[in-house]
């Protein structure tokens, strides 16, 4: 099956932004998830997030690898949390209340499948110790 220009564009263009769910009967708002968490109806339609959020809690791990790496539960405006790995600082420096938005060049770690997220403020990644 082919598809157009215009077809592979949208589909490029969606890849990189966050998708979450929200329930059609009572809209709450999910990620990742086969069921809503409060009414458990199947009926999900996909919307897309800002990709903005604030980490709410914040630990850095050596599982499965010899460097460690942080991952943080994020709060995402719509009304969502989500574990999340924090890139381009290092591990122990990611503090809660850290505004992070979604890293769409990272978006998903294809091995391990996490959700990749980075500071918003840069600055601020060398002044936190």
């Amino acid at each position: 099956m082919s598809r157009s220009g215009t077809e592979t564009t949208s589909v490029t263009t969606e890849e990189t932004r966050l998708v979450y769910q929200r329930c059609r009967w009572c809209g709450t708002p999910s990620f990742r998830r086969l069921l809503c968490p409060i009414c458990s109806s199947s009926d999900l339609r996909p919307e897309h997030s800002t990709g903005e959020g604030v980490v709410v809690r914040s630990a850095v791990v050596h599982r499965y690898t010899r460097l460690a790496r942080n991952e943080s539960l994020v709060r995402f405006p719509e009304g969502f949390m989500f574990r999340c790995r924090v890139v381009g600082v290092e591990p122990h420096l990611v503090w809660v209340g850290a505004r992070v938005r979604y890293a769409a060049d990272a978006a998903v770690d294809q091995a391990s499948g996490e959700v990749v997220v980075e500071l918003c403020d840069p600055a601020l990644r060398l002044d936190r110790h």
